[in-house]
């Protein structure tokens, strides 16, 4: 085989792609992304010896955060960027080793020694520490769960870290956690280690929520709108709140619209965005979709965050990317410098030559349910639960994708019974937003949380509702998990549920491939992690709290 990865869900045969990756990732970029990690590790073997994270401590914590997102599945394809990474990593290591090296004990990974300037050697390296590289096939599932996980992690402690937001923590325990992946481990210390992720992947969730909400206050019940209006415009998609701010900034009295796409269209809800009179809604669908709504847009399209799939030549000279997203041939907007905002203005005057976007549907939809805007509401909830109006919430967070066996999701939300409210966050819920679900007492059936981050708002309306019915344990509530996941975020969440001790969950369309089937016995007996099953099935059980 050419390759191996199986970190998403759409991964071949749910076993692993081994000739090319699904997503469109190519043999040699998944041998550079293999090769990247490898080298985070050799950083964290003497990272994780400062006791006190100073400088150089915490430039290799941001940098080992955002090497993790940028493997992330469409994220960066883009080779020439990953072997600057790679070698910036291994000068990291390096000032590392020369701070640290004489407080190493023991025999060190290989990952802390080996070094080479030469990209031949870079991909002969890969083939040697790639994910088969580990034989134990249980030791291979807890290990690959855990930097899975680390990845969902970094991912939000990178666009905190884009606000102003950093914890030292976070970065020492994923240091910890890629450490621990060089170590012989018991299988009751690994297990611990993975769990301790869902730990960190909710403090991490908790200080991005805190960056948003401090920065573009918390977010407000919005309609957005579907349509188009005259004017050529930019469309923005990822997750990236700070890209979005500094190209509202810069497109404000051009003529230019801007239009958000996919996890983007949370921004839509937060009240500084609102002033911005050319801000003017959502164009499209999930990310998925993008090969076709791309063409239509017509304009300029910035990606500032996965997911960017492979690039079709309709669109290629006018779509442009920035931050830890990538493309071979794609223009991108570099990192920001001495706290100065990145430069969109090639862009926009790109976008003053564009027709306007060819419009695609029409009407509105109804989002803003963070768990600030929740709680306003929550003794009008309350209300609803104790007098049966409101019978269950089904919390259906997660990602999208292609496969047509997604549809379930759809299927449910239209088969529920009209007493639940369907409780959602990140790119899921275009299978079933835009459906007419009607109202329980003016409480909207659809309540849009936001991006796949927000599901750590679901979280705190969770334990809200747990406290004000005075229950011992949140597993009492009458609440279901039915949750999609695609990526290595949606691992990140699905750890942090697990970490709150969350049981019961729906996880679909397929259990992940890297799963063992002792790993998954693991999180079975421990967690009850169910696959999804038939429609009426599942529905029935949910109601029934099963």
């Amino acid at each position: 085989m050419s390759m191996f990865c199986f970190q998403c869900q759409e991964t071949v045969k749910n076993e692993g792609c081994t000739i090319a990756g699904v997503c469109g990732k190519k043999a040699d970029t998944a041998s550079l992304q293999d090769l990247l990690i490898y080298v985070l590790r050799g950083i964290s073997i003497y990272g994780e010896k400062a006791k006190e994270l100073g400088e150089l401590e915490k430039k290799a914590g941001l940098f080992i955060a955002q090497s993790l997102f940028s493997t992330i599945t469409n994220a960066n394809f883009d080779n020439k960027r990953f072997i600057v990474q790679i070698k910036e990593g291994l000068k990291i290591r390096n000032e590392l080793k020369e701070k640290y090296g004489d407080k190493i004990e023991g025999e060190l990974h290989d990952s802390a020694l080996w070094f080479s300037d030469d990209v031949d050697e870079f991909h002969k390296k890969a083939a040697e520490v790639g994910v088969l590289s580990q034989k134990n096939e249980d030791v291979r599932s807890l290990r690959e769960l855990l930097i899975i996980g680390l990845k969902g992690v970094s991912a939000y402690a990178d666009h905190a870290a884009m606000l102003g937001f950093e914890d030292e923590k976070i970065y020492a325990f994923i240091m910890e956690a890629l450490v621990s992946t060089t170590k012989d481990l018991s299988v009751d210390e690994m297990v611990a280690m993975v769990m301790k992720c869902g730990e960190y992947a909710v403090n991490t969730m908790a200080l991005l929520d805190k960056a948003n909400t401090s920065t573009y206050g918390n977010p407000e019940i919005t309609k957005v709108n579907l349509g188009v209006r005259n004017n050529p415009g930019i469309l923005i998609s990822g997750h990236d709140l700070k890209d979005m701010e500094e190209l509202l900034k810069q497109t404000e009295g051009t003529g230019v619209d801007v239009y958000t796409h996919s996890e983007m269209l949370p921004a839509n809800y937060y009240p500084v965005f609102k002033k911005y009179e050319h801000f003017v809604g959502n164009y499209g669908n999930a990310w998925w979709k993008q090969n076709t709504e791309f063409v239509t847009f017509n304009g300029p399209i910035l990606m500032t965050t996965n997911c960017i799939i492979p690039v079709k030549d309709a669109y290629k000279d006018r779509i442009f990317t920035t931050g830890m997203a990538g493309y071979p041939g794609v223009k991108h907007f570099p990192d920001r410098e001495d706290g100065k905002a990145k430069d969109f203005s090639e862009i926009i005057e790109l976008a003053k030559k564009c027709d306007p976007p060819t419009e695609i549907e029409t009407g509105e939809i109804i989002g803003g349910f963070a768990h600030n805007q929740v709680l306003v509401l929550a003794d009008k909830i309350v209300d609803a639960v104790k007098s049966g109006a409101i019978k269950r919430f089904i919390v259906m967070a997660g990602c999208d994708g292609r496969q047509k066996g997604r549809s379930y999701y759809t299927e449910v939300a239209e088969q529920l019974p009209k007493d639940t409210i369907i409780l959602t966050a990140g790119c899921a819920k275009y299978r079933y937003i835009k459906l007419n679900l009607g109202d329980i007492g003016g409480i909207p059936r659809v309540l849009d949380a936001g991006q796949c981050n927000d599901c750590y708002s679901l979280v705190v309306i969770a334990l809200k509702l747990k406290e004000v019915f005075e229950l011992d344990d949140i597993n009492d509530l009458p609440i279901s998990f039915d949750i999609a996941w695609y990526e290595q975020k949606a691992v990140a969440v699905l750890l942090a549920l697990l970490h709150l001790g969350i049981k019961g969950i729906r996880l679909g369309p397929t259990l992940p491939a890297f799963l063992s089937p002792n790993v998954v016995k693991v999180l079975v007996e421990n967690f009850n992690i169910k696959p999804i099953g038939t429609v009426q099935k599942d529905i029935e059980a949910m109601m029934a709290g099963k």
